[in-house]
């Protein structure tokens, strides 16, 4: 796939093998922005001679990839379609100009010619963003991933097998993007009550706000008051990535994408009140095994995941009688050591 610049407009085109069918978007990158959803709009380009009397579809694809396109095992798919819409762009089944919902399609049109043709698809709701597991740098074969596509395609009928030469497929992502609500300030406490001590330790945590942008220093407050008889020590801070991925297993990943080991000691009897500062990366996290990245483009950097705050960092889906789930979460968790006499024992917040 090439980028060729129009007026300001940076345009993407694919064209098949053969050379029958092409198209060309505007953009690749459609945001949830959570009360709305950017459609995918496009234009299709024809070579009459060259598509033989066939018809041309657009078909818009999400796919649930747990590993390769060929890694069935005793006729199991590794792979399940979440949600496909084709439609028939050629011969036209209504008027192009009832067609066109965007201005860049008109520009395409025009320049393009008579044997262009435009399309367009909208998301439904409850489709999840695209994601994926970064694999080991020993690992083969496309990862583990929700995957969303455009595929051109000509052929007599829309459910006939797709020849690879007379069609076209075009990677594309859904994001999201999630407004600040500073209104909402997350926390968290806990409490220690040990055998030996007439009082506890309290632990809070809290962050400055709830939803924080990739590359965004996230500042945590701690809170300790130790009126126990045991001596706190080694608190370490991190950011945890959890990430849960059934298909017909259910695999668990938890990945600190952020640590500070601190040798901070609270004695007892005394009160810590300070802040850490985390900054989650995928710079520092390359090539380690099960990390969820946003959706990736080819030749393109990504992020670590997101995390679905609006819709409980859940996406499952049932297809075909099998549940098919891609789950990503960051926490902030804090570890520390308890210590009385010789014997450590660990607290989590």
């Amino acid at each position: 796939d090439t980028k060729t610049m129009s007026n300001k407009h940076v345009i993407f085109k694919k064209l098949s093998r053969d050379k029958s069918v092409g198209v060309y978007m505007a953009k690749r990158d459609f945001v949830d922005h959570f009360d709305s959803i950017d459609p995918v709009d496009g234009v299709v380009v024809i070579d009459p001679v060259l598509i033989k009397g066939k018809k041309v579809f657009v078909m818009l694809s999400c796919t649930f990839r747990y590993g390769r396109d060929d890694m069935d095992v005793m006729g199991v798919a590794f792979r399940r379609d979440i949600f496909l819409t084709t439609r028939q762009v050629y011969p036209e089944l209504q008027d192009k100009e009832r067609s066109i919902h965007t201005k860049i399609q008109e520009k395409l049109l025009r320049k393009l010619g008579n044997n262009a043709f435009p399309f367009f698809f909208e998301f439904p709701d409850n489709l999840p963003c695209s994601v994926c597991l970064q694999p080991a740098p020993s690992d083969v074969g496309k990862r583990c991933a929700v995957e969303f596509e455009v595929k051109v395609f000509c052929s007599d009928n829309q459910d006939d097998k797709i020849e690879k030469r007379s069609s076209v497929r075009l990677a594309i992502r859904k994001i999201q993007y999630a407004p600040e609500d500073r209104k909402i300030i997350p926390s968290a406490e806990t409490t220690f009550e040990f055998l030996m001590s007439d009082k506890p330790l309290h632990m809070q945590v809290s962050l400055e706000k709830e939803t924080y942008y990739h590359g965004e220093p996230i500042k945590v407050s701690v809170d300790i008051d130790n009126s126990s008889n045991r001596s706190l020590k080694d608190i370490t801070v991190a950011v945890e990535q959890i990430t849960n991925v059934v298909l017909y297993s259910n695999d668990k990943y938890v990945k600190a994408v952020a640590l500070e080991e601190t040798l901070d000691v609270v004695p007892p009897a005394t009160i810590l009140k300070k802040e850490y500062t985390l900054i989650p990366l995928l710079a520092v996290n390359k090539e380690r095994r099960g990390i969820a990245l946003d959706g990736k483009l080819k030749h393109e950097d990504t992020n670590l995941a997101s995390s679905n705050t609006w819709c409980h960092t859940v996406i499952s889906y049932t297809i075909m009688g099998k549940t098919a789930e891609l789950t990503a979460v960051q926490k902030t968790t804090i570890d520390t050591l308890l210590k009385e006499g010789g014997q450590d024992t660990k607290g989590h917040c």
